[in-house]
């Protein structure tokens, strides 16, 4: 399966049989050019403009915009409820994390997450092969929470999202500050990652892709 980042938190995950759009947001209030799109499903993570533009998306997905298990042309979805801030929502509300799999590929979507997650809540989410995760702080959680998150969830690829890119209207944390803290501060942007279950890497990796 492949995995493009099309931007903020917007990911596709494009399977044998199916696509998948993560977080599609509103270009006037992020200030990033959503590109034309076609999906099978949809996930949203929360309300808030700059995750949530479905009607974007074209070639009528199916939308899945909170927890619950899901199955849709052949992709499971877990959601998760977890929280946009470490108040229990009192500052920004709720967040929905997604385990996606696509593929026999699991991928963990975690929105615009602000906490760090419970013993329960990481055993009740499963295994983790591919972790898309917010480490712009600000917002979210920020790099050194994000990196904690990343090694007990124990994901083979660690792709960040949700950090500042030329553009953004508002203003978050670079991707640098969580290289360093997951000491990966050499890594070579690339313009997708292709990946198998079988091909998973041994120890985990940092992938850091460019914008599609």
């Amino acid at each position: 399966m492949e995995i493009s980042w099309i931007g903020h938190s917007c990911f596709r995950l494009k399977g044998k049989f199916a696509t998948v759009i993560t977080d599609p947001f509103d270009s006037n209030s992020t200030g990033l050019k959503l590109p034309k799109l076609s999906a099978d499903l949809i996930t949203v993570s929360h309300s808030h403009s700059d995750h949530n533009n479905p009607s974007s998306i074209e070639g009528s997905p199916y939308l899945i915009q909170g927890p619950g298990e899901y199955e849709v042309k052949g992709v499971n979805v877990v959601g998760m409820a977890t929280f946009h801030d470490d108040k229990g929502g009192a500052e920004r509300g709720k967040n929905t994390i997604y385990n996606i799999t696509v593929d026999d590929v699991n991928i963990a979507h975690l929105g615009d997450i602000g906490h760090d997650l419970s013993s329960e809540q990481l055993e009740e989410f499963g295994n983790v092969d591919v972790l898309l995760i917010p480490v712009g702080g600000v917002y979210t959680i920020e790099a050194h929470t994000a990196a904690k998150i990343a090694a007990e969830l124990e994901a083979k690829v660690v792709i960040p999202m949700h950090y500042q890119v030329e553009g953004l209207k508002y203003q978050l944390e670079g991707v640098d500050k969580f290289l360093k803290e997951m000491a990966k501060e050499s890594v070579t942007p690339v313009s997708k990652l292709v990946i198998t279950k079988d091909k998973l890497p041994e120890e985990s990796q940092v992938v850091v892709l460019e914008r599609s």
